[in-house]
């Protein structure tokens, strides 16, 4: 996959002032097509106006913060996953990167449960994830963890989530969802809203492992999560384009927000991955302003930017127990 699709014009527009709120880019223990500091750069010279740097094995905040510095045209947020490298639902670690600025809080992805327990096939000609290999490295060399478990047998979340949850309510954080299986995204939904979290995103619910139903979906929206549309998801044939689409309309644009999820070495410029999630939904019949609500508006609200105009009037409502 070495050429990919340039983006339109309009659609560059479109998305100017949005945040990539999911991006893996380097320095990282895995090859990147891109550095941070670059990536700021080129996500100032295409007016897009920040992103979230997020690894699943190492804070990012302190990093960001540099990057920051560095690049300052465009604003590096830093990130926590709650994986087996961080010590898994890892209150300190959470408080660490809270103080030190972080502003997205994953649940665990590559260690979580459910990631360790999928055996749903990836669609033929998919592309797979790049920390697939690490994750079969560590176990060849005697490191696999016990897996991150969110949720106990009894069916409700460990009360070392509700006190995760209770920092990230504290620091004013956003709480995504991670590789949770859809059962334990709606608990952990709940619990988090009744701890106080404001932010929620539901990490690119037609992932793979994820496959959030529509009409879950509808329920998560209703509890004011939004729910994450990722492009690398479809791009990379981990689910045909329509059923992204039509997750979308059935659950309503106006609860999506658009990440990349790019970085990889074989997918396109992380810097052109919104704008590019733009073009697609344009062909599709999506409206302007549909398409720059789930790319601007809603991105801004998770991070805690200021609203542009036209910015829905939702926004400033949160999460409600």
């Amino acid at each position: 996959m070495t050429e990919h699709p340039q983006p339109s014009d309009r659609a560059r527009d479109l998305v100017r002032g949005a945040y990539d709120v999911h991006i893996h880019v380097a320095p990282d223990v895995m090859r990147r097509r891109v550095d941070d500091v670059t990536l700021a750069e080129k996500f100032a010279a295409v007016g897009l106006a920040g992103f979230v740097l997020k690894s699943h094995y190492a804070p990012t905040a302190e990093r960001a913060a540099v990057v920051r510095r560095a690049a300052p045209e465009a604003a590096a947020l830093g990130a926590i996953t709650l994986n087996a490298s961080v010590g898994g639902l890892n209150p300190i670690a959470v408080e660490i990167a809270g103080r030190g600025g972080a502003k997205f809080v994953w649940l665990p992805t590559v260690d979580s449960a459910n990631q360790r327990q999928c055996h749903a096939e990836e669609p033929e000609g998919a592309t797979p994830p790049m920390w697939a290999k690490l994750q079969e490295d560590l176990r060849a060399d005697g490191m696999a963890a016990d897996p991150v478990d969110v949720i106990g047998p009894d069916g409700t979340v460990v009360e070392a989530a509700r006190q995760v949850f209770r920092l990230i309510a504290r620091h004013g954080m956003v709480l995504a969802t991670g590789h949770l299986h859809a059962d334990e995204i709606a608990v952990a939904v709940e619990a988090a809203a009744e701890e106080g979290v404001e932010r929620i995103v539901v990490t690119h619910p037609e992932f793979t492992s994820q496959r959030v139903a529509v009409e879950r979906q509808r329920q998560l929206a209703s509890r004011g999560a939004l729910l994450e549309r990722c492009f690398t998801t479809p791009y990379t044939g981990k689910v045909a384009w329509d059923v992204w689409f039509n997750a979308i309309r059935e659950a309503g644009p106006e609860h999506s927000v658009i990440s990349s999820d790019l970085g990889q070495p074989f997918n396109p410029p992380v810097e052109d991955g919104l704008a590019l999630c733009a073009d697609r939904l344009l062909a599709e019949g999506f409206g302007e302003e549909e398409v720059r609500t789930m790319t601007v508006h809603n991105s801004r609200w998770l991070v805690g930017a200021e609203p542009l105009p036209g910015a829905p009037a939702h926004h400033g409502k949160a999460v409600r127990a």
